[in-house]
C-alpha cells in the first residue's frame, strides 16, 4: 500500500523559522515557531516527511542539509505561495501558504543547487554589480567632461582611450585639486575593470572542468559567461520535462491572456531569471549582427518580423537547445534535425 508522505510547510527566516504541519491520524495543525540554532535537531528527530519552503535566500543550504537527513524537499517559487495566504501577512500564515501550494497537483519546484553551482552565481552577480559601478562612474565623468567643454566619444574603451588627453587639456585652465581628483576617479574606473577580469578569469577555470558548460559553448551566440550562469542557474535539467517548458520559464515566450476560449499572445512574460535570460538575448543579437548561424528559418524570420521579435525568438531555440544538450549529454550539431514524433497506431 502506498503511503503519502507527511507534508511539513516551513517558512524560513533569519532567526526565527515557522513550521506547519497536520497530524495524518487525527488531524491535528501543529504550528511551531522554531530558532535557526534548533531548526536542524526539529527535523533530525522528525518522522521522514516532504518539507516545503519558498525558494528565497538560505532556502537552498537549508534543503540541502534537510536532504542530507533523508527528507524530501520542494521548493517553490514565491509567486506560485502567494495566492494560498489568507488573511493578515505573518509567519504562520506564511508557513500554511507553503503547506497548502506544495500540496497542488502540477505545481513547478525549483530545482536544489549544489554548492558549487550557487558559487559560481555568487561569481555572477559580484561581477554584474562591478560592472554597475563601473558603468555609473564612466557615465558620472562624461557628464563632468562635459561641463567643461569636452564631450567623449561613445564606448567604454574609446572613452578610456581618449580620457589622458582630455585631462592634460584640461590641466592647462583648471585648477590642480580637479584634476588630482578626475584623475583617481579614472584610475577607480581602470581597478574595477581589473577587478571583472579576474572574476571572469575565476569563471574561466570552472568552465574548464565543468563539462556541460564546455558541451553548450558550442552553441553559436554562448559564450563563458552564459554558459555557466545556464549550468549554474538550472541546476538539475531533468526538473523541467523539455526544452519548451525551460525556455518558458525563463520567460521567453509570448505571454497568454484569454478567456471565453479567445487566447491573445502579448509580448514576452519575463518570468524566470532575469539575469540569464538577458544574457541569452544579448547572445542572439550577436549571433543576428554577425550573421554567424545563417537558416532557412532565420531568415524567412528576419524578412518578415521585427529585430527585436528575431532576437527573442533565436534566445528561444538557443535555450532549448542549451537544455536538449545537457539532458540528454549531446553533443552540439549544426546539422542535426530533431525526429518528427511518433505516430500512435
Amino acid at each position: 500500500m502506498n503511503v503519502t508522505p507527511l507534508a511539513v510547510g516551513v517558512d524560513i527566516a533569519k532567526q526565527v523559522f515557522q513550521v506547519h504541519e497536520v497530524d495524518p491520524m487525527s488531524g491535528e495543525i501543529r504550528r511551531t515557531p522554531l530558532k535557526r540554532a534548533k531548526f536542524l535537531a526539529y527535523f533530525a528527530n522528525h518522522a521522514t516527511c516532504v518539507v516545503g519552503m519558498e525558494a528565497c535566500g538560505g532556502a537552498h543550504h537549508w534543503a540541502r542539509r534537510l536532504v542530507a537527513m533523508g527528507h524530501a524537499v520542494k521548493l517553490l517559487p514565491a509567486h506560485k505561495v502567494r495566492p494560498f495566504a489568507v488573511g493578515n501577512k505573518n509567519d504562520v500564515a506564511d508557513a500554511q501558504a507553503i503547506w497548502t501550494a506544495m500540496q497542488q497537483p502540477g505545481m513547478r519546484t525549483v530545482a536544489i543547487k549544489t554548492e558549487s553551482q550557487q558559487a559560481v552565481l555568487a561569481l555572477h552577480r559580484m561581477r554584474t554589480q562591478l560592472v554597475i559601478f563601473r558603468t555609473a562612474q564612466i557615465n558620472a565623468l562624461r557628464g563632468l567632461f562635459n561641463e567643461f567643454g569636452e564631450v567623449m566619444p561613445t564606448g567604454r574603451p574609446s572613452a578610456m582611450k581618449a580620457i589622458p588627453a582630455v585631462l592634460e587639456r584640461l590641466a592647462e585652465r583648471l585648477p590642480t585639486v580637479l584634476i588630482d581628483t578626475l584623475r583617481e576617479q579614472v584610475q577607480r574606473v581602470r581597478d574595477l575593470d581589473a577587478q571583472v577580469l579576474t572574476i571572469e578569469r575565476r569563471l574561466k577555470r570552472w568552465f574548464d572542468i565543468e563539462r556541460a558548460c564546455q558541451r553548450i559553448a558550442a552553441i553559436p551566440g554562448i559564450g563563458l559567461l552564459t554558459a555557466t550562469a545556464a549550468v549554474a542557474t538550472m541546476g538539475d535539467p531533468l526538473a523541467f520535462r523539455s526544452g519548451r517548458e525551460f525556455a518558458a520559464w525563463l520567460g521567453l515566450v509570448p505571454r497568454q491572456v484569454g478567456t471565453g476560449g479567445k487566447v491573445k499572445l502579448r509580448g514576452i512574460s519575463k518570468r524566470g531569471d532575469t539575469y540569464l535570460r538577458t544574457l541569452l538575448i544579448h547572445g542572439a543579437r550577436a549571433v543576428l549582427a554577425r550573421n554567424q548561424a545563417p537558416s532557412a528559418w532565420l531568415t524567412r524570420l528576419r524578412a518578415r518580423r521585427p529585430m527585436n521579435v528575431v532576437a527573442v525568438a533565436l534566445a528561444n531555440k538557443m535555450a532549448r537547445t542549451l537544455w536538449a544538450l545537457m539532458a540528454h549529454q549531446r553533443t552540439y550539431r549544426k546539422d542535426y534535425a530533431s525526429p518528427p514524433p511518433a505516430v500512435a497506431a
